[in-house]
């Protein structure tokens, strides 16, 4: 099967994100970068273009959105990698021409942004994948496997969060700015950035939907126009519990996303700045470990690993799993194939919930942390 023809809007040569999404397109070597628009302004997007010794090179999104469909050898996919604010229109832009979009979280800044992208992606027949990469993980695919087989039985309660330290103080380089930046990040930060990141992984893992919420959001850094500190209450349908903390304040935290799912029969552990392990407790026994393709992981886990266990896979890889997923899902839709049933990636639906999350919370946050619903 060839290689995908791929593009790429953002991620010009300062930008971290547009580094990893390349490097993920290629580990698997599904798709081939021929062609983007990686700045807001010409002059950048052509100097990072050449950088990358990209074959055709875009001021702006619209233009490569065209040109790229008119062409017979043009891109089949799109990855979108700016800024929040930017994502609904250059998604949508390429969603109308028939070009799959793979877009990084947030959806969008806001929610109507949101209900747009939903609409025009329910309208076209391209395909739309949303890049959580954390659900790309082993052994988080293992979880999911786990409490979808019962392993836990039904499930209770949920815990899940994601600290950093690194707004702890104000910053002034290009990543902090933009993303405390209401015009740019929406309305969320901690809640946007990572809080959405959390929402989703104890959505995929649990399978469990958000009924209504009670948040309690801080800018703790004084002159900060959006939270950089959450903590919220989760009332998911069928009556589990669930509470979830997200922060940029929190000094000694690197990336440490955590979640522990509790069942009727027993408990799940992961953390993502130890990934190649899942904790799993049958009430009344000792912990077990289960190690990524080591002796209990199952067939979940083992389609996305690599490497034999004792070797790390982390972020990267995660990254890099949504990338072959969403080519699986490219291929069939080349000849019109059914997309296997073991293929899993984060949509647009589950973008739309993290955007009526992170609305929802700043809602709850004003009315004095009241409980309000997602819708």
């Amino acid at each position: 099967m060839s290689r995908i023809r791929l593009g790429m809007v953002g991620g010009g040569n300062d930008a971290f994100i547009g580094g990893v999404h390349r490097i993920a397109s290629r580990i698997d070597d599904r798709y081939q970068l021929v062609a983007g628009a990686l700045s807001s302004t010409p002059e950048k997007s052509r100097a990072s273009g050449e950088a990358l010794g990209l074959e055709r090179i875009y001021g702006d999104f619209q233009e490569m959105a065209e040109a790229e469909a008119g062409r017979d050898d043009g891109i089949e996919a799109v990855s979108i990698v700016t800024p929040n604010h930017v994502h609904c229109a250059a998604a949508v832009a390429f969603l109308e021409h028939g070009i799959h979009v793979i877009c990084d979280k947030p959806l969008t800044s806001t929610l109507e942004d949101a209900h747009t992208l939903v609409a025009a992606a329910e309208k076209s027949d391209a395909l739309f994948i949303l890049t959580h990469n954390y659900t790309g993980y082993p052994m988080v695919r293992q979880a999911r496997d786990m409490v979808a087989a019962g392993d836990i039985g039904r499930v209770r309660v949920v815990q899940v969060e994601y600290p950093q330290d690194w707004l702890t103080v104000e910053q002034d380089f290009k990543q902090a700015l933009w993303r405390t930046d209401p015009n740019q990040s929406g309305a969320g930060g901690s809640t946007g950035d990572i809080g959405t990141h959390a929402f989703n992984l104890a959505h995929f893992i649990t399978g469990l939907e958000v009924e209504s919420l009670a948040a309690d959001i801080q800018a703790f850094v004084p002159g900060r126009q959006v939270d950089d500190n959450a903590h919220v209450l989760l009332r998911y349908a069928g009556g589990a519990r669930g509470m979830l903390w997200s922060s940029q304040v929190a000094p000694g935290n690197e990336n440490a996303l955590r979640i522990r799912v509790y069942g009727e029969k027993g408990g799940l552990e992961w953390a993502q700045e130890d990934p190649n392990y899942l904790h799993y407790t049958p009430f009344g026994e000792p912990k077990r470990l289960i190690t990524r393709n080591g002796a209990g992981a199952g067939d979940a886990a083992a389609r996305v690993s690599r490497v034999p266990p004792g070797h790390p896979e982390g972020y990267l890889e995660g990254f890099a799993n949504l990338y072959s997923e969403a080519a699986i899902a490219i291929e069939a839709a080349r000849t019109g194939a059914p997309v296997p049933d073991d293929v899993v990636y984060p949509t647009v639906q589950d973008g739309l919930m993290g955007v009526q999350f992170v609305a929802a919370c700043v809602r709850s946050s004003a009315d004095d942390a009241a409980w309000v619903s997602l819708g």
